[in-house]
C-alpha cells in the first residue's frame, strides 16, 4: 500500500512546481510537474492500481521517478531540498491575493523579497510596480491585502480547531493523574467559530498534572500557571490557538463542565431556575441555601435531573427555548441514526480513493447504502465526468452491486447548475441516474434573482433529487452567493427536493439557523460529508452537531432512512 494516496501525491507535485517557479527554474521544468499532477488527476485509478506512473501520458522519466519515490517512501527528496533552499517567509505569501508562484519568484529574485515585511517595504518604496507583469494597481492591491495579512483573528473556524483539539486530546491521554477530561466551551456546543479551547480535567493531584500540561508539545507560551487553571498558546505553523486547562476535584467535574460549556445565556436561565428553588449554581456544585449543603453530581445528566429536566445537549444550550422544551423528553438527531452518506467523490473525479475503498469505509461505519456522486463535466478542474465516463462508471457500480450483500451503492452525480441556469447533462441521461445532486460552483457574483432562477430551474427538474451546499459558503473565507432562503425552502417543499447540510467543517451549509427553518417548514434534509477521501467521512459527526444546533430530528433526515424507503422516494420522484 502507498504511504500517500493519489490526492496527496498530486499535491506534492503541485507544491514542487510552485517551489521551482519561485526559485526561477525554466518554465518547461515547472510545467513537467504540473502535467504529471494533471495526468494523475485525470486517471480514474487509485495510485495502487497504477502500476507504472511513468507510462501515463504527461508523466516523464524524471517526474515518474519522483512519483515512485513518493509511493515507496511517502517523501520526495527534491521537495525537501527546495524547502531548505528557499526562505521560510516566501510560502506564506501564496495566501496574498493575486500572488502565485511565478510572481513571488520575480519578487524574490529581482527585489530580494523574502517575507511579508520585505514585500510591504518594496510596495511602499514603489519598487513592485516597476516589475514586468505587476504595475501600479497590482502594487496597490498587494499593499491593501497586507494591511490585515498575518493578523490574528479573534475567532478561529471549527475546521481549524478540530485537528488541534484532537491532537491535544491525544496528549492529555498520556498524562498521568487525570481521572477524566472533556472539551467545553463553544467548541463543545458546535459553534462555527471558536475563540479558544477550554478543557475541564478532574484530578487529585493538580500540581503534578499541571507540570505535565506545560510540558506538552507545540506550546508557544504559558500565559498563566495557577493551582487550578493553566492558560497556554499552542502554535502549529502560522496558527496560534489559545487554550485553558481547568483542574477540579472529580465530584465537581459535572457542574464545572456544565458551567464552562455555557453558553452564558443558558447558564443565566439555569441559575434563575435554581434561585426559584432556593438554590445557587456555581461551577463547583449546587448550594442548597437553607442548609448550605453543596450538592455535586456524577454526570451532567444527573445535574439536569436535579432541576427536573431531561439532559440538554450542549448544541442547544443557547439560552433560548431549551429549558422549557427539555422539561419533557425531546430527541434530536444522533450520529447512530445515520444510515448512509449521499454525497462523496472518488478517483473518477477529484477524490483520493476508489469506489471500492469508499464502499469499504462506509460499510465499516455501519451504513446500509451510499451514493457515489463524482463531479459533472462542466467542472474540468475537478476532472468532471464526460457523458461517456459517467455511463462507464455507473456500469461499474451496477457490477459492484451484484457482488454486495446487505449494502447498496446508488449511482449518482454532483451536477453543476451552469451560470445560464441550464443543467450540465440532458434529461435523457439524468433519468438513468439513481441519485442526482445539483450544485452551484460558478457565477457566485450573480445577483440573488439570477441565483434563485438557477436553483429554481434545477429543483423543478424531476430528475434532481438534492441541492448540495445551498449557499456555496466557505466559513471564514467566502460568504458564498446570495440566496433567498424563504424561497429556497418554499421551492424544496413544492418540488420535494432534498436540501443538504454539508458536513464539511469548512462549509456546514446549510447553517444551523436555516436547518431549523427548513425543518419547521417540513422540508427534507440530508446530512452528507461531501467526502473526497475516506478519512473525511468522519466529518459526519460535526455535520450532526450542526444539525442538532438546528434542532433537527431523525424523522426529517433522508439519510436516516432504510434503503427501501430511499429507493421508493427516488422512484416516486421519477
Amino acid at each position: 500500500m502507498s504511504k500517500l494516496n493519489k490526492k496527496e501525491i498530486i499535491k506534492v507535485l503541485e507544491t514542487i512546481a510552485v517551489y521551482l517557479e519561485i526559485k526561477g527554474e525554466n518554465s518547461f521544468k515547472v510545467s513537467a510537474y504540473r502535467k504529471a499532477a494533471n495526468a494523475l488527476e485525470r486517471d480514474e485509478r487509485t495510485i495502487e492500481e497504477i502500476k507504472d506512473p511513468a507510462a501515463l501520458q504527461g508523466i516523464g522519466k524524471g517526474t515518474g521517478a519522483i512519483i515512485q519515490e513518493l509511493i515507496d517512501t511517502g517523501q520526495a527528496n527534491l521537495l525537501s531540498k527546495l524547502v531548505e533552499e528557499l526562505p521560510d517567509g516566501l510560502l506564506p505569501l501564496l495566501k496574498v491575493p493575486n500572488l502565485g508562484g511565478k510572481k513571488i519568484g520575480k519578487l524574490y529574485q529581482e527585489l530580494q523579497v523574502v517575507d511579508v515585511e520585505t514585500l510591504r517595504k518594496a510596495c511602499e518604496d514603489k519598487k513592485v510596480q516597476k516589475l514586468a507583469g505587476f504595475g501600479e494597481k497590482t502594487e496597490e492591491k498587494i499593499l491593501a491585502a497586507l494591511q490585515d495579512f498575518g493578523k490574528r483573528p479573534e475567532r478561529l473556524t471549527i475546521a481549524q480547531m478540530i485537528p488541534v483539539a484532537e491532537l491535544v486530546k491525544s496528549w492529555l491521554n498520556e498524562i498521568e493523574g487525570i481521572i477524566r477530561y472533556e472539551l467545553a466551551g463553544s467548541f463543545r456546543r458546535g459553534r462555527e467559530t471558536v475563540k479558544d479551547l477550554d478543557f475541564i480535567l478532574s484530578t487529585d493531584d493538580p500540581t503534578a498534572v499541571g507540570e505535565q500540561i506545560v510540558a506538552i508539545k507545540n506550546i508557544k507560551g504559558v500565559i498563566g500557571h495557577g493551582d487550578t487553571k493553566i492558560s497556554v498558546e499552542f502554535q502549529f505553523d502560522d496558527l496560534i490557538v489559545p487554550a485553558d486547562f481547568r483542574m477540579v476535584k472529580d465530584d465537581e467535574f459535572a457542574t464545572t463542565l456544565h458551567h464552562f460549556t455555557g453558553s452564558k445565556d443558558h447558564n443565566v436561565m439555569m441559575r434563575q431556575r435554581a434561585k426559584a428553588r432556593g438554590e445557587k449554581i456555581s461551577e463547583y456544585g449546587v448550594e442548597i441555601e437553607e442548609t448550605e449543603e453543596v450538592k455535586t453530581f456524577e454526570t451532567e445528566a444527573d445535574f439536569f435531573k436535579h432541576f427536573g429536566l431531561q439532559y440538554i445537549p450542549p448544541e442547544v444550550r443557547e439560552g433560548k427555548e431549551e429549558i422549557s422544551i427539555f422539561e419533557k423528553k425531546h430527541k434530536l438527531l444522533e450520529e447512530e441514526d445515520i444510515k448512509s452518506d449521499l454525497h462523496m467523490h472518488t478517483t473518477w473525479s477529484d477524490g483520493a480513493h476508489s469506489i471500492e475503498e469508499m464502499i469499504e469505509a462506509c460499510r465499516n461505519r455501519g451504513y446500509n447504502h451510499i451514493a457515489i456522486t463524482d463531479h459533472s463535466k462542466f467542472l474540468k478542474v475537478a476532472n468532471g465526468l464526460t457523458v461517456e465516463r459517467l455511463k462507464r462508471q455507473h456500469e461499474e457500480i451496477r457490477t459492484i452491486n451484484e457482488g454486495l450483500k446487505n449494502f447498496t451503492v446508488f449511482t449518482g452525480i454532483e451536477m453543476d447548475i451552469l451560470p445560464d441556469g441550464s443543467l450540465d447533462y440532458e434529461d435523457e441521461l439524468l433519468e438513468q441516474v439513481d441519485f442526482v445532486i445539483a450544485s452551484i460552483h460558478s457565477g457566485f457574483q450573480q445577483d440573488v434573482k439570477t441565483i434563485m432562477k438557477r436553483l429554481k430551474n434545477a429543483m423543478e427538474n424531476p430528475h434532481v433529487d438534492m441541492i448540495a451546499h445551498p449557499t456555496g459558503r466557505v466559513i471564514g473565507r467566502r460568504t458564498g452567493y446570495p440566496v433567498d432562503f424563504e424561497e429556497l425552502i418554499e421551492l424544496a417543499l413544492k418540488t420535494d427536493t432534498i436540501l443538504e447540510l454539508n458536513a464539511n467543517p469548512n462549509r456546514l451549509d446549510l447553517s444551523a439557523e436555516w436547518v431549523k427553518e427548513a425543518q419547521a417548514a417540513g422540508a427534507k434534509i440530508a446530512v452528507n460529508t461531501d467526502a473526497h477521501r475516506y478519512e473525511t467521512l468522519d466529518h459526519m459527526s460535526i455535520g450532526v452537531k450542526t444539525a442538532r444546533r438546528g434542532w433537527l430530528k431523525k424523522e426529517n433526515v433522508v439519510n436516516t432512512w432504510s434503503t427501501k424507503k430511499l429507493t421508493e422516494f427516488l422512484n416516486k420522484r421519477r
